[in-house]
């Protein structure tokens, strides 16, 4: 009886194993085929550009930093302003760091405020968190042509830490202030999450590994503003936020802009002049001026009346509509280059080394502008589409003549246009006062960016001719149209 016991049992397993089989062998078929099939939803909605590092200042917890802060007003921007706090706050904060009086003098103003730091025993020392609107003046006003001179009223940033943080919602307007970020670590001086900063007379004066301001999201808004940035990573980014420049000065960085357009209004820089430290390609990241970075959002990005010089692109656009007229582009060595996008470029002077306009994928359209200096006006690529006419070129190099025979072994030179190149070569000298306006403010000596022959005056009035080589041959006494025919 216990031996048949002992064969059914037997006999149930070895069917129960049977039957199992098919469904481990079907569900080991389903793994493979789902990892190796094409995932065609990622490739049809691709992640936003990875062109640049990823990582982002952290979103600043003030509460650490003033473990008794309370921040008081938590109504959103737009919402009726709530009893208390005063309309115009005055504090004396200078020689005193560490004290936190003018970060609890922003505690004090009510929303809608005004905020007049005066600075009589030097910077001011604090990390202003604004999550209201309000207004930040700096008593006795502030030229941003005489900030050297040190007696502006400088709100400074404390080791690693903000200037200033904003909110999301929260309009901030600055005014007549120097702000100082002097040892920013990983912060940058200005911090926005969102917000709407509108600056007039303002300076900032960075140090770090982050950008002097940081917005993602919401809008920036600077006029009569100069930023000495001394970092490796452009002295702004707006990421997805809304960035509008005027008479506005950056210098130190090793690249100046760089905006990731969002589906808000179009970015606009107007009478901008951004100055690089021209660091070579073969370190750390490139050296971009302008640098225009996509995302899902297709934004606009309009360009007047700059100065982008010092860097080894001046204009790089990367997937968003870009349009730059009446600006000067020098000291690069490519002048402006379209990965991808659109790129419209007209009435504007161009100095770079190797290249002008190089266009890899997408569409540009250049018109009536000057290049000067490179060896390669244009470089297309066959993705892409380059519309260009009207354009002048200064160039001793690509624009020399072809040596022509004329008879036996001498020859004479011959300057060719081609019609469909997009540009014509100019033989006259450059404009010494156009050179004044672009390389020759940072003290680069004038070149005329012509080229003519060795006795080039005495060949046109009858004297000798060259040989294949281009080497002036003195002809002794034939001169004239003897020297082709005898």
């Amino acid at each position: 009886m216990k031996t048949f016991t002992l064969a059914l049992s037997a006999l149930a397993i070895a069917a129960g194993l049977t039957v199992a089989a098919p469904e481990v062998q079907a569900q080991t078929a389903a793994r493979v085929e789902s990892q190796t099939r094409p995932n065609f939803g990622l490739l049809l909605d691709p992640p936003a550009s990875q062109s640049r590092r990823q990582n982002r200042p952290r979103h600043w917890n003030y509460g650490t930093h003033r473990p008794g802060w309370n921040p008081g007003y938590q109504a959103p921007y737009g919402s009726p302003f709530t009893p208390g706090g005063e309309e115009i706050v005055l504090v004396d904060c200078g020689g005193n760091p560490g004290t936190g009086g003018v970060e609890a003098a922003v505690q004090r103003v009510r929303p809608g405020g005004t905020l007049v730091i005066r600075a009589r025993g030097g910077a001011c020392v604090g990390w202003l968190n604004v999550d209201k609107p309000m207004t930040i003046v700096g008593e006795g006003g502030f030229d941003p042509r005489r900030w050297n001179e040190g007696s502006a009223i400088t709100l400074q940033a404390p080791d690693g830490l903000p200037c200033i943080t904003v909110a999301s919602g929260v309009r901030l307007e600055l005014r007549d202030v120097v702000l100082a970020s002097p040892r920013g670590g990983d912060a940058a001086c200005i911090v926005s999450y969102g917000g709407q900063i509108v600056a007039n007379r303002l300076g900032i004066r960075h140090a770090g590994d982050e950008a002097a301001i940081y917005a993602d999201g919401g809008a920036v808004d600077l006029r009569d503003t100069i930023i000495d940035a001394q970092t490796i990573a452009p002295a702004i980014v707006a990421d997805g936020a809304t960035l509008n420049l005027w008479e506005t000065v950056i210098s130190g960085s090793q690249s100046g802009i760089e905006i990731v357009p969002g589906n808000a209004d179009p970015s606009r820089i107007d009478s901008v002049t951004l100055s690089g430290t021209e660091t070579p390609n073969n370190f750390g990241p490139r050296s971009i001026g302008l640098a225009v970075r996509s995302r899902r959002d297709y934004g606009r990005v309009e360009v007047v009346n700059t100065r982008i010089c010092g860097f080894s692109e001046g204009v790089a656009v990367e997937g968003a509509s870009v349009t730059i007229s009446g600006s000067k582009i020098c000291r690069s060595d490519k002048g402006a280059v379209l990965y991808n996008g659109e790129l419209t470029l007209s009435d504007s002077r161009i100095r770079a080394g190797s290249v002008g306009v190089a266009v890899q994928s997408g569409r540009a359209i250049v018109t009536n502008n000057t290049f000067v200096g490179m060896r390669e006006v244009f470089d297309r690529e066959y993705r892409a589409t380059l519309d260009a006419s009207g354009n002048r070129v200064w160039s001793d190099e690509l624009c020399r003549p072809r040596w022509e025979a004329r008879y036996r072994d001498r020859y004479a030179p011959q300057w060719y246009q081609r019609p469909d190149q997009g540009y014509e070569c100019q033989f006259t000298a450059y404009p010494r006062d156009w050179w004044d306006e672009m390389d020759g403010a940072y003290g680069d000596p004038y070149d005329d960016y012509s080229y003519l022959p060795d006795n080039y005056g005495r060949f046109q009035q009858g004297d000798g001719w060259y040989d294949s080589s281009g080497r002036y041959v003195d002809g002794g006494r034939i001169r004239g149209e003897d020297r082709w025919r005898r």
